[in-house]
């Protein structure tokens, strides 16, 4: 392969590369290309045009002509030959050996342009493939997966190679870590046509001989080796090798950890493991902005290597809904959350919301398991619906079944308490008596056992591009546990990665279902309660920054709308008319008022089917742009509201920027036209002046975007927005 390449070396002078040597190149573009494309031919190229250094400086380069912002190359005559020779050799490492290049430089505003000529001519086809194993180690479908060159199609020497690559790794992966692949191409004198043949010699089965560490100091050789779990004897996998370096850098008491092994004739691979160990104290300190909690801060302890044995103690402390009453209905802040509008939303909503908790954890507790303890304290929102206080403990024990397949058996014991107004009891638990509801209000236990199934094959955590990872949850919650909220609850969840094109194809299923049980009313002091009475926190939800992006937190799924008695009075009611005595009478038809008048409450689901599909394209440097689809179907048995699912599918996009902390994420959802008929409840006082919640016997025919204002108020209605860290999926 190499005298081809040497006899490339001839290659023509440019024109007039003398004169033009050294001026600004303006422009950069290629003619006659046809099999392959221009944006992989600049790749492998010296020579580039004048541009804007980053995007996000793209109004800086139209309006300045700075060198801070713009690229301003200058014209190497010598590799501008060299680059005709790389573009040939690159053809002829693509199959085409007779391609011919051939560049033109031109003035052109006040500059160079420079153009390569590329005739392609006929590719250099493969006739046959013949593919050997010297042992029947990997099966046909495996051998294909490698994605040699198959006959009609060009002799492409780089996808050979990455073929040879491929093939080698999936021996690797079964232990044959001396494999060897050859691979020869015959080609035929007039060069049109070759002849493939792969060799696959796998070699001798290998195992680990021994496996030695060096460079710890305070973390023992036993804690490292636990980690490792790595054995003499067992069989060489490359995969068991790189999940032992992964576990190493979980622990996070290593800043670097490398595997070696020997090369050697013996099968038996002895493994030196080189550490270097990181702080064992860490204090972590940060701060953010969101769409749901607006501002929040967060601060972190970490006790690494705690009294040995790599044992860990975390305590950390976060705070959240900082600057709500001065930032709710303003900006972004406007539409993410579904408090209603300002002078309607529960001040209970924009308090700070807080948790703080301490976790001791040890890694490795005989051999594949690992074992954490915690107790924990919070203040929490569910937007729109309920703050939820809770203090507890939990125990969770870990099995690692395999590489990045985990199996977890929870217990947590917690006493919590709602923070809801008489209305969230009267609309979700049925209850509307102020008795029943202080009893509802006051401090319940919620202690479920569960059992918690996860997968990761994923390549990245933060940014994954390939790969996929499931989940699978069972909660049980009884008397058995000590739990007053009594229920048996399953979600599962899968995602998957691909790359496609110039970007990554990803997708996300996820469902759930619920049941109460008839003995928690009596648990909970309301012995006439319905079956479905359930905590909040474990009913199902849609709608948000990492669900169906077109609506706001929660806000598809079942629902009521409040109102206040005052804007059914003062609504147009020449037609039906709404009086005192027909709100107190819950005769008066809600219609009359507008869809801006009502504050949607959800209500939360027992069943959930929710999918997304996006496409992230990278543009270079730090930016990421995406469109998607979402949608959700969840399901409202056993409630008081109009019977069915809440569905619904929502298209949309965004730009991620790739900080140190994670993508940050900016989603714009697009909100369908829907109109569905949901429960009114509005409120009024008695003889002794005490509110009386009253629902309305008609029901609201409710459109979020409504038809008032002008195009543009109804165009942003539809739209919803999310400011977010991390991916949604």
């Amino acid at each position: 392969m190499i005298g081809p390449c040497v006899a490339l070396l001839a290659a023509p002078p440019i024109y007039a590369q003398d004169t033009y040597d050294g001026e600004r190149v303006v422009s950069l573009a290629f003619n006659g290309v046809q099999n392959l494309s221009a944006k992989e031919l600049r790749t492998v190229i010296i020579t580039e045009a004048s541009g804007c250094k980053s995007i996000l400086y793209t109004p800086f380069c139209l309006l300045l002509n700075s060198g801070t912002f713009e690229r301003k190359p200058r014209l190497n005559a010598d590799e501008l030959a060299r680059d005709q020779l790389r573009i040939r050799v690159h053809y002829w490492r693509a199959g085409y050996r007779h391609a011919e290049v051939q560049a033109r430089v031109q003035p052109s505003g006040g500059g160079v342009a420079v153009t390569f000529d590329i005739a392609e001519g006929e590719p250099t086809i493969v006739e046959s493939v013949e593919v050997v194993q010297l042992d029947s180690v990997l099966p046909e479908n495996r051998v294909r997966t490698a994605n040699i060159p198959r006959e009609g199609e060009p002799l492409d020497i780089i996808a050979l190679d990455s073929a040879q690559i491929r093939l080698r790794a999936m021996l690797r992966e079964r232990g044959y870590a001396d494999a060897v692949v050859r691979d020869t191409a015959l080609v035929s004198g007039s060069g049109d046509a070759a002849e493939v043949r792969v060799e696959i010699d796998p070699g001798r089965i290998a195992t680990i001989a021994s496996v030695d560490v060096v460079g710890n100091e305070d973390v023992s050789e036993r804690t490292i080796l636990r980690l490792l779990d790595l054995h003499p004897g067992q069989l060489f996998l490359s995969e068991d090798l790189m999940e032992a370096q992964r576990r190493l850098y979980r622990s996070e008491l290593f800043r670097h950890a490398v595997m070696e092994v020997q090369e050697t004739p013996d099968s038996a691979k002895p493994v030196l493991v080189e550490v270097r160990e990181a702080p064992f104290r860490a204090v972590r300190v940060g701060a953010g902005v969101n769409t749901v909690d607006f501002v929040q801060a967060e601060a972190r302890f970490t006790r690494y290597n705690w009294y040995g044995t790599a044992r860990r103690l975390d305590l950390r402390g976060a705070i959240g809904n900082l600057f709500a009453s001065q930032l709710y209905g303003r900006g972004m802040f406007s539409s993410a959350t579904p408090f209603g509008v300002a002078e309607t939303v529960d001040d209970a909503f924009l308090q700070p919301t807080w948790q703080v908790s301490a976790e001791l954890s040890q890694p490795w507790l005989f051999r594949r398991n690992s074992i954490a303890a915690s107790v924990f304290a919070h203040r929490r929102s569910v937007p729109g619906v309920v703050i939820d206080r809770g203090i507890g403990s939990s125990l969770t024990l870990t099995r690692r079944i395999e590489n990045r397949v985990n199996a977890s058996l929870t217990y947590r014991y917690e006493r919590t308490q709602l923070d809801a107004g008489g209305l969230y009891f009267c609309v979700n638990f049925g209850v509307c008596r102020q008795e029943t509801i202080g009893a509802l209000s006051g401090s319940q236990s919620l202690s479920p056992l569960w059992l918690s199934l996860t997968a990761d094959r994923a390549d990245d955590a933060l940014e994954p591009s390939r790969g996929w990872t499931a989940s699978l949850d069972a909660e049980h919650a009884s008397v058995a546990t000590a739990s007053d909220f009594r229920y048996n609850r399953l979600s599962a969840e899968a995602t998957f990665y691909s790359p496609f094109g110039p970007g990554v194809f990803a997708a996300r299923i996820r469902g759930g279902w619920v049941r109460g049980s008839a003995s928690t009313g009596a648990a909970v002091g309301v012995p006439d309660a319905s079956d479905m009475l359930l905590h909040p926190r474990k009913q199902f939800y849609s709608g948000g920054s990492q669900s169906v992006r077109g609506y706001g937190e929660n806000q598809l799924g079942p629902r009521i709308l409040t109102i206040g008695p005052d804007l059914l009075l003062s609504a147009d009611t020449t037609s039906t008319g709404c009086t005192e005595g027909t709100i107190a009478a819950g005769t008066c038809d809600p219609n009359v008022a507008s869809a801006d008048d009502f504050v949607p409450r959800p209500l939360g689901g027992n069943s959930l089917i929710e999918g997304s599909l996006e496409y992230r394209i990278p543009l270079g440097g730090l930016f990421t742009v995406a469109a998607f689809v979402d949608g959700a179907s969840v399901g409202d048995s056993g409630l008081d509201v109009p019977p069915g699912v809440r569905q619904a599918i929502t298209p949309g996009f965004g730009m991620r920027y790739r900080s140190p902390i994670g993508p940050v994420r900016i989603d714009l959802g697009i909100r369908p036209r829907l109109n569905e008929p949901v429960p009114v409840i509005t409120q009024i006082e008695d003889e002794n002046g005490e509110l009386q919640l009253v629902r309305l016997t008609t029901p609201k025919q409710y459109d979020p975007i409504g038809s008032s204002g002008g195009f543009f108020h109804r165009l942003f209605s539809r739209l919803q927005l999310h400011l977010s860290i991390g991916e949604a999926f």
